[in-house]
């Protein structure tokens, strides 16, 4: 069986292939036609390849493990192609309005609509049978860069079955009204098409960019962990300064474990072991890091939230420092006068 890194880099291989066919097919075909919303989706299917190709470029080189430069890993490569990509996005669709907005001040006739309208359904259905192959690995491997290429290619199935039916309408609208002009459809539809993409590109800024800003795991894995942390109730007294990140598809789990005072270093450590595999075997390419400390039952307020005990078993781990303190004190009196050996 193919390990994740494998299947990465054979679907994001396929994006290029499959993007390299259709910017050839969209372009030939718009230039041939004069269709300036095929040009456009050539454009975007060009901007497509591109991301591909960095989408190909960051899932090999993230998966490369740390070193001494690179202490916690490559995963962020795959967060800054997305971001890449998405910038990316932006630039095509405002290229993509400034000529939408030329050929609306002055539409051009449109020859052979019929292949423009062949060359859309195949693309629209390439990219979607690409994209949901994309969508799929890159959900099941956690790969940042996979799914925000499959976010390109869903977004080119829109805007190609856009462009589709807008030339379609001029192919129907040329047949049942020959005297008029629907031309300035073709624009008009180009300019939808940039406003869905510039859409996408800001939904993929969002989700790019948050990981480079070391924003904590989603909600849910969060209150996941805390649950496996407080399942352990028997044997900790509680935590605190949970904090969590994510670079690409690896995760950064730290956190404080109160223990009893009296607990031994080996048995503390132990602990540790069977939390940090329990948060792992839940989220894989997982980094977890355990301080453990001794509780003395005065809880502060940002330990109180993390708190396993209750008041009674505080008050007796109050109490039993308190002795142990007051032992000491008594200890060092009784020796303060002797002489030094």
């Amino acid at each position: 069986m193919k390990d994740d890194q494998s299947r990465k880099e054979e679907v994001a291989l396929l994006s290029v292939a499959s993007n390299t066919v259709l910017v050839i097919g969209k372009l030939a075909v718009g230039v041939l036609i004069g269709s300036v919303s095929i040009i456009s989706e050539a454009i975007h299917s060009g901007v497509d390849l591109l991301a591909a190709g960095i989408a190909l470029f960051s899932v090999k080189t993230s998966h490369a493990p740390a070193d001494s430069r690179h202490p916690f890993g490559h995963g962020k490569i795959e967060n800054i192609s997305g971001t890449i990509e998405a910038l990316l996005i932006f630039a095509a669709a405002v290229w993509i309005i400034v000529e939408a907005v030329k050929k609306l001040t002055n539409p051009e006739p449109i020859r052979a609509v019929g292949w423009g309208v062949g060359v859309m359904l195949v693309s629209a259905a390439v990219n979607f049978g690409v994209s949901q192959i994309l969508f799929k690995v890159g959900r099941e491997t956690d790969s940042i860069a996979l799914q925000a290429d499959a976010w390109h290619l869903r977004t080119d199935v829109y805007t190609s079955a856009g462009v589709m039916v807008g030339l379609a309408l001029i192919w129907m609208a040329s047949w049942l009204f020959p005297e008029r002009n629907f031309y300035w459809l073709d624009p008009v539809v180009a300019l939808v098409v940039a406003l869905l993409i510039m859409k996408a590109a800001y939904d993929l800024t969002t989700q790019a960019a948050k990981d480079l800003l070391d924003v904590h795991l989603p909600r849910v894995e969060v209150d996941w962990i805390r649950q496996a942390i407080r399942a352990r109730g028997e044997v900790i007294c509680g935590f605190h300064d949970l904090r969590t990140r994510k670079a690409g598809h690896f995760r950064f789990v730290e956190f404080h474990l109160k223990v009893d005072p009296g607990m031994t270093v080996r048995d503390s450590h132990a602990i540790t072991k069977i939390i940090s595999a329990q948060i792992k075997r839940q989220f894989p390419a997982t980094t977890v890091t355990i301080h453990v400390e001794p509780c003395d039952g005065k809880c502060d307020e940002k330990c109180f939230a993390g708190c396993l005990l209750g008041e009674e078993e505080r008050r007796r781990i109050r109490e039993a420092r308190t002795e142990e303190s007051d032992d000491g004190r008594r200890g060092g009196d009784e020796t303060r006068g002797l002489p030094r050996p």
